[in-house]
């Protein structure tokens, strides 16, 4: 790649000497702000997190130990039974005054998200929007969601039916590094609208924004207990919350779906698991290339492909696809890179280390393979250890290991289709099913294509913003993207049990009035043929 067309890079880093004004890591990350964070966080051991914008130490954190976990739930389960008696209506206030304090203090918690992520300040700001939404949805809605709701009963008049929905007690949470802040707190927050405790596991590296937020939460009215931290590796941490949770919330891998789901089914606990995606977008012959190209962007490179949702595989129509590509890589080309706690630049860093290696590993394979490089394909410690390139591929083969498996950074592979039926198929010829686009000018066959897909959630027209941010809708993935939804009315009664109250009056179920057993059940054939004919259900 020339000088000519390598992304720009923008702002400053925030741990080397700064501007007069600018802020740095060490501003924000005070020992003051640490001790308070971390206030009520079980740990007899030590740990630390660190930012992705240079490698370099943000904070000393508690590690907590089995014992701790095990604390943590017990201290969770005895302030549950008397948040679960709290009336719905007050424990979704908090939500409401808790969503009041994102928007007025976000600056604070959009300098976390960064120093910890990465991330460009913008991409940090959706998941302001998104956890100002569900806070917002479960606050208006969730005494709506867990009403006492009246059925039809076995016998008209006589069986009078009520459904109940009971918290389940504790939820044990685990979740990822790459959100911090949505994929935390965005998923208790319903827990808690049910009358749930929380014991939660962050990722260590991202753990001081979900503890900003629980110190939020607090001040917005959260009892203090019915919303535990724990802090530690995975593979000691995280089979502690599967061991004691009534519930599981997991947001990872695929690979460590299995084992959460595993360890939850053999106590017959439930579980919901929002996992992998290998996301495909499909650009139409009728698309408005412009739009699409921008969106492309978007979906791609927003959190420097570190999401869930994103869109790895492109597959845009023949007649259309080199217009197509010269519009991508031009503004993929033009994207600035920088590490500034401010607006401006379009793209942040990975994450960390590992992140970086599978990333140059599958670049490196496919070009190996013979994949063509548009824009990108580079490494840049110029601007901090674990930057990269945004990065288009075209030529990938089923041969090269990005073609089938998740990247989770900023590449995305190119691919030409023929017919709207080869693209769907081939969009759907994956293992993954959690998020899918569709760009053309007509809404109703961009709308017919998308329920062809199979993916948990499907935007015509915008990459993956529409269908999250609809959060009266539900979210999550199909195949191996995970069991279980999060958002709307699926997103809060998962975490309830559900009870069926039946009142039998006036006759029982059973032979009576002189009836013997025959009588009875002449009877009772009689009603119900009566009752398929009169429609009931």
């Amino acid at each position: 790649m020339t000088d000519a067309q390598a992304p720009a890079i923008t702002g400053t880093n925030p741990l080397a000497p700064a501007p007069q004004g600018a802020r740095t890591a060490a501003d924000v990350v005070t020992p003051e702000l640490v001790a308070q964070l971390t206030r009520g966080v079980a740990g007899s051991g030590r740990t630390a997190n660190h930012t992705p914008f240079t490698g370099e130490k943000l904070a000393d954190l508690p590690e907590s130990t089995p014992e701790d976990v095990a604390g943590a739930f017990e201290a969770a389960r005895t302030a549950q039974a008397a948040w679960g008696r709290t009336p719905v209506r007050r424990r979704a206030a908090v939500l409401l005054r808790f969503h009041d304090l994102v928007l007025a203090r976000q600056a604070e918690v959009l300098d976390l998200i960064q120093l910890e992520t990465g991330k460009a300040r913008l991409h940090a700001h959706e998941e302001v929007q998104a956890v100002a939404i569900a806070a917002r949805h479960y606050g208006r809605r969730a005494a709506a969601y867990l009403r006492p709701k009246r059925h039809a009963g076995a016998m008209p008049t006589l069986t009078k039916v009520t459904e109940l929905r009971h918290p389940r007690g504790v939820v044990g949470q685990i979740a990822p590094w790459n959100y911090p802040l949505e994929l935390s707190v965005g998923d208790a927050l319903p827990a808690f609208a049910a009358g749930n405790a929380v014991v939660m596991k962050p990722d260590t590296e991202t753990c001081l924004t979900a503890l900003w937020a629980r110190d939020l939460l607090i001040e917005a009215g959260l009892p203090p207990e019915v919303f535990q931290v724990v802090i530690g590796e995975g593979p000691v941490v995280g089979p502690e919350i599967v061991r004691h949770a009534d519930y599981v919330s997991f947001t990872g891998s695929t690979r460590t779906g299995r084992e959460v789901a595993q360890g939850a089914a053999a106590r017959l606990v439930g579980v919901s698991l929002e996992l992998g995606g290998k996301n495909a977008m499909l650009v139409l012959e009728d698309a408005d290339l412009d739009k699409a190209a921008a969106g492309a962007v978007r979906a791609c490179f927003s959190s420097a492909g570190q999401l869930c949702i994103s869109i790895e595989r492109l597959f845009v129509h023949e007649s259309v696809a080199d217009a197509f590509l010269e519009r991508f890589a031009a503004r993929t080309k033009a994207m600035r890179l920088g590490t500034s706690l401010a607006y401006g630049a379009d793209m942040g860093s990975l994450v960390g280390e590992r992140q970086l290696k599978t990333v140059e590993a599958h670049v490196s394979d496919a070009v190996a393979k013979g994949a063509k490089v548009v824009a990108g394909g580079t490494a840049r410690p110029d601007i901090g250890p674990y930057f990269y390139e945004p990065t288009i591929l075209d030529g990938v083969e089923e041969t090269m290991t990005l073609c089938a498996e998740e990247t989770f950074g900023p590449v995305v592979a190119i691919h030409r289709f023929g017919t709207e039926e080869e693209a769907v198929e081939r969009a759907n010829a994956t293992a993954y099913g959690l998020n899918s686009s569709v760009w053309t000018k007509d809404g109703r066959r961009g709308r017919d294509i998308a329920a062809r897909l199979r993916t948990g959630t499907v935007n015509v027209n915008e990459g993956y913003a529409p269908a999250y941010g609809s959060v009266q809708s539900p979210m999550g993935g199909m195949k191996d993207s995970g069991l279980g939804r999060r958002h709307g009315s699926e997103g809060i009664l998962k975490y309830t049990e559900a009870q069926t109250v039946a009142h039998q009056r006036l006759l029982p179920m059973a032979p009576s009035l002189g009836m013997d057993d025959e009588k009875y059940a002449q009877f009772m054939s009689r009603s119900l043929r009566a009752m398929k004919t009169l429609r009931f259900r």
